[in-house]
């Protein structure tokens, strides 16, 4: 019979410590939520004043890269998905495997990502220094600033969500967050995650998809 979590002071029951656990991490991703509707508000009134222009150069980018992208992302929230279950199940070996492949998946985004920048830079349309060549008009020049600026903080999440999985399974591995006594450190960390998945949902067609 698995042992179930201490109720600690000032708490009078699991329920109200267990809420009390993440209600820190929904007000925190409430602030990202705002973050990111700022930059899809700003992607969609350009895409109102200016659509043959976005309609151009989203067709310029990568979208197959992106279509990749996504599938990565949407398996790696069905792992972290798989990760909390597990957790209150004391299943640590499984939840190890889980968010370490889940992380990996992370990985794989980024490094995929970064290769489509450099294949855009190659390509002069890149909104950077020396990436510039083939950006001939103002309004494309705003749509690839709000694609490199989105995209760009977007990856930033995820490089932090990499992070806090691999920290999150080693405290699991030894043993210095128990479960399920600690599940709620896994909660949190895929509830963070499953927001940086969303974004990229959004973000994907906002960019890539414009016709």
């Amino acid at each position: 019979m698995r042992e179930l979590p201490k109720v600690q002071t000032p708490y009078v029951d699991r329920a109200q410590q267990h809420e009390a656990g993440i209600m820190g991490m929904h007000i925190f991703l409430a602030s990202e939520i705002m973050l990111f509707g700022g930059i899809f508000m700003a992607i969609a009134v350009i895409r109102q004043a200016h659509s043959q222009e976005v309609v151009e150069y989203s067709k310029e980018l990568h979208y197959y890269l992106g279509a990749i992208n996504t599938m990565l992302l949407l398996t790696s929230s069905f792992l972290v998905a798989a990760a909390v279950h597990m957790s209150r199940h004391a299943r640590r070996k499984a939840v190890l495997a889980l968010l370490v492949s889940a992380a990996f998946l992370g990985l794989l985004f980024l490094g995929l990502k970064g290769f489509e920048y450099w294949s855009e830079f190659q390509e002069g349309r890149l909104p950077v220094a020396g990436g510039m060549e083939k950006i001939n008009s103002a309004p494309g020049r705003l749509f690839l600033n709000l694609y490199l600026v989105s995209t760009s903080l977007h990856a930033v999440h995820l490089t932090i969500g990499v992070i806090a999985l691999l920290v999150v399974a080693g405290r699991i591995y030894t043993r210095r967050s128990a479960l399920p006594q600690r599940s709620v450190v896994v909660e949190t960390t895929a509830a963070y995650w499953h927001l940086v998945d969303i974004i990229w949902i959004f973000l994907y067609p906002l960019l890539y998809l414009a016709r």
